[in-house]
């Protein structure tokens, strides 16, 4: 490895022949040197994405991702939708209201054990008339249809690529979800469904989380031992604690992680013992 003033001196070289330069030649000379540093960085990254591919083992054999909130997120806000689409019911709530009554009977305690029984319809019945005052159930139908469909929700940015990298380096791959039976169409739509070793709907499976029995049964499914997996969701309770209840690691979205090339480099990257 070249000594730090060997290093140094190689660096500030070309910045001192720069300075010599006439400003345009400068700055067309800068941009070189930044992209081409770039491309090293990417070049990098795909190495070890490749490495792992061919052989040296991932950090982790399996990845676990929530669904609604980290892997799909809303194409356009709540109160927006709600408020559009409640026009030609009556519906004349502010948006910021909206909101503010979906929130509250989106938390609200559930007297069932699950929330989303089969379709979901009796609790998102609730919520929708909860957040607009609205009752009519043509216009429940016409919100509820609205986000059975693919283009109501979209991937975060790098997400495709993830599944697709860790796919290829043989990470098991399964999404645990607290969703009714919508999901499996949704992630059809998204061109990712069949990017996943299993996937693990509450309403499907009879437990939500954060019980431990939806990630036992995910587990399970894709054969990876908990203490060799990590889980991804945006909840503290019911993925952070869920998960952790039975020693599965889970990094919070938005938080321990912020973007998908990083859940990506943080999975595939095992580091010298």
């Amino acid at each position: 490895m070249p000594a730090p003033a060997a290093a140094a001196a190689r660096c500030s070289l070309p910045i001192l022949l720069l300075r010599r330069q006439p400003p345009a030649l400068r700055l067309a000379a800068t941009r070189r040197f930044f992209s081409s540093r770039s491309s090293g960085m990417r070049r990098v990254s795909a190495a070890a994405v490749a490495g792992a591919g061919r052989g040296s083992s991932p950090a982790y054999g399996g990845l676990l991702l929530d669904a609604g909130g980290t892997l799909l997120q809303l194409a356009r806000p709540v109160g927006e939708t709600y408020a559009s689409l409640g026009r030609r019911y009556g519906v004349s709530k502010p948006e910021e209201k909206i909101m503010e009554g979906f929130k509250r009977a989106f938390s609200a305690p559930w007297p069932k054990t699950l929330r989303y029984q089969g379709d979901g319809r009796p609790f998102w019945r609730i919520v929708v008339a909860e957040a607009t005052d609205c009752t009519n159930n043509d216009y429940f139908e016409e919100v509820y249809q609205y986000y059975a469909r693919g283009n109501a929700w979209r991937l975060p940015a790098g997400a495709y690529e993830m599944l697709h990298d860790l796919k290829n380096a043989g990470v098991k791959l399964a999404v645990v979800s607290n969703f009714d039976t919508r999901l499996r169409k949704l992630l059809k739509d998204l061109h990712v469904s069949d990017m996943f070793d299993a996937i693990v709907v509450s309403s499907e499976v009879g437990h939500e989380k954060p019980a431990p029995e939806i990630f036992k049964i995910a587990l399970d499914q894709i054969g990876v031992e908990a203490g060799k997996a990590v889980h991804v969701g945006d909840d503290e309770t019911a993925d952070k604690a869920g998960a952790n209840g039975i020693g599965l690691q889970c990094w919070l979205w938005g938080e321990d992680v912020k973007t998908f090339a990083e859940i990506r480099d943080r999975i595939l990257t095992r580091f010298p013992e």
